[in-house]
C-alpha cells in the first residue's frame, strides 16, 4: 500500500506475516507478532529519525482472545485497510 498513511484510532490489518526483528523487549527475536489478516488498531504514529521520510506506526493487534496485544511499530507497506477474504477470518 504506497503512499498510505494512517491516524490514530484507524482500523488496519497486517498486510504480511509480522515478526519481532529484535526491538519489542521480552518478546523472542522472530516470535510472530501478527498474523497476516490481523486487525488492529493504529495507536500513534511517527517517522524514523534517522530517515524522516519513512512513517512508522504503533499498532495494537488483536489476540485470538479479542484483547489488544503489545504495541508494534510498523512500516506503511505492512498495513493495510483493505478488507479481505484474509481479514474477515481474523476480525
Amino acid at each position: 500500500m504506497a503512499d498510505a498513511s494512517f491516524q490514530p484510532g484507524e482500523v488496519v490489518f497486517a498486510a504480511e506475516d509480522l515478526y519481532n526483528d529484535g526491538s519489542i523487549p521480552d518478546v523472542a527475536d522472530g516470535a510472530l507478532m501478527a498474523a497476516a489478516g490481523t486487525r488492529g488498531v493504529v495507536v500513534k504514529s511517527g517517522h524514523i529519525e534517522a530517515a524522516p521520510e519513512v512513517d512508522v506506526y504503533v499498532v495494537r493487534f488483536e489476540g485470538d482472545d479479542a484483547v489488544l496485544g503489545s504495541p508494534v511499530g510498523c512500516l506503511a507497506h505492512e498495513l493495510t485497510q483493505q478488507v479481505s477474504a484474509l481479514n474477515a477470518a481474523h476480525a
